[in-house]
């Protein structure tokens, strides 16, 4: 029976029938050695973390951090591009065949925080950020994002002659954010052509995550992540001695009247049930003297949000009530609304298309779905231009409580170096399987 429906298909399927067992069994062997490469490069990864993170670098300063990648790179023989927005680094490798490009990415830089850990690795750097001093830390993981990148490299170019396409490893600057009025990240490094010479046909990415166990893959197709956006609104009134209100038009009275009016937004004007948003103010400054009522009150806050017309929507919302409150008051209100960071959109089909490879490398009991959050990542911008996956790996030690570990952001961030193996197989066996799949 098989013979007969053999016969009766056309000769091009028949053929690629009977090569797909052997194309199957060819993948395997392939992300069999990969996880083999990555396991023997644990020892390398975790030292390059510790050495990043004892020595760490705010965004657009990452000079340190990227001359050990580009001197990681040139080492293994690929062609490397230095001061890519700013202080990025690009390396490419091409494989022994002909194929598409796909990217993997990390980034590099710390956070203007003083690290609260015992670790002897901890950093004692320090800066002065914002005209503030302060110290410098990895409380987000990026020290070891940069550490798996650049294991996955040193595993993939041990397999490169398998590899049917070239493979972009993209080491971005300024993830955080730059200073104000500074220009940087993933929206700078599109700008200049990341994704382009040669042309990106996939990008992926990974964040540690320390409030998931070492071992576990997370990920969300579609909206992932939240935009990012930041407002500022300034309320201008008239000033006066505090002993006579009457005589002002207090706006940090009208201030705390947006504040509250703002809060409506989210709780009242977005249907809640289909996608979660954020109107937070962060600031708030305005007078000099406790028995002076000041002529400007000056606040800034963060706008988060899943879906780009609720984005849209709540940008209407908040100079619609900043402007009519004041207006109410006597005073007038100047809003800013800054845009920074799109949603985190995984493209569906890759998505799908890369299930089987997160499973076969984790395990599928290891591998899960998750509901969207509201934190961002300027990985987004690269998801505009080209399809995009962005997953989670695990880095809470096997056992713990996620509500009680520090989180990121945190003075006590701290991650199990346990699971970079698991990160550097992920990116390596991600950016195989794509280029192996035939499917571009």
């Amino acid at each position: 029976m098989t013979r007969f429906l053999l016969t009766a298909l056309p000769a091009g399927l028949v053929l690629a029938l009977a090569a797909a067992p052997a194309a199957h069994a060819q993948n395997a062997a392939l992300d069999a050695r990969i996880a083999q490469l990555a396991t023997q490069e644990e020892s390398k990864v975790i030292a390059w973390r510790r050495d990043i993170h004892e020595h760490p670098e705010l965004g657009n300063q990452e000079t340190r951090t990227a001359g050990i990648i580009a001197a990681h790179l040139k080492k293994l023989g690929f062609e490397v591009q230095t001061g890519v927005a700013r202080t990025g680094v690009v390396g490419v490798l091409r494989g022994g065949k002909p194929g598409p490009v796909v990217a993997l990415r990390a980034d590099m830089d710390g956070l203007p925080l003083t690290e609260n850990n015992d670790l002897p690795f901890a950093s004692k750097v320090k800066t002065t950020y914002l005209g503030q001093p302060v110290g410098v830390m990895h409380a987000c993981g990026h020290d070891t994002h940069v550490a798996m990148l650049m294991g996955a490299a040193e595993v993939l170019s041990q397999v490169k002659a398998d590899l049917p396409g070239t493979v972009k490893f993209i080491f971005q600057p300024a993830e955080e954010g730059s200073l104000p009025g500074v220009e940087g990240g993933a929206k700078l490094m599109v700008k200049e052509g990341v994704l382009d010479k040669p042309k990106v046909d996939a990008v992926f990415g990974v964040h540690i995550n320390a409030q998931t166990e070492v071992g576990n893959l997370t990920y969300r197709p579609g909206g992932e992540m939240a935009s990012s956006d930041r407002f500022t609104i300034k309320v201008h009134g008239k000033g006066s001695h505090g002993a006579y209100p009457w005589n002002s038009v207090d706006p940090v009275v009208t201030a705390a009247q947006i504040i509250m009016g703002l809060q409506t937004i989210v709780s009242r004007q977005v249907k809640l049930i289909d996608d979660a948003a954020v109107v937070t103010v962060g600031t708030i400054n305005g007078g000099v003297r406790y028995n002076v009522i000041p002529p400007d009150v000056e606040m800034s806050g963060t706008i988060r949000a899943l879906n780009p017309e609720v984005q849209k929507q709540i940008w209407a919302s908040i100079r619609r009530i900043a402007t009519n409150i004041a207006e109410s008051a006597g005073a007038t209100a100047d809003v800013t609304i800054d845009p920074y960071v799109p949603v985190t959109t995984n493209d569906p089909a890759l998505t799908a298309q890369m299930l089987p490879t997160l499973q076969a490398t984790a395990g599928a009991a290891h591998v899960r779905e998750i509901k969207a959050v509201t934190g961002a990542e300027d990985f987004s911008f690269y998801q505009e231009k080209v399809p995009g996956l962005f997953l989670f790996v695990g880095g809470m030690t096997k056992g713990q409580n996620p509500a009680t570990t520090a989180d990121h952001h945190t003075a006590g961030f701290r991650i199990d170096e346990s699971g970079l193996t698991l990160g550097v197989k992920t990116l390596a066996t991600l950016a195989a399987d794509y280029l192996n799949s035939g499917k571009h």
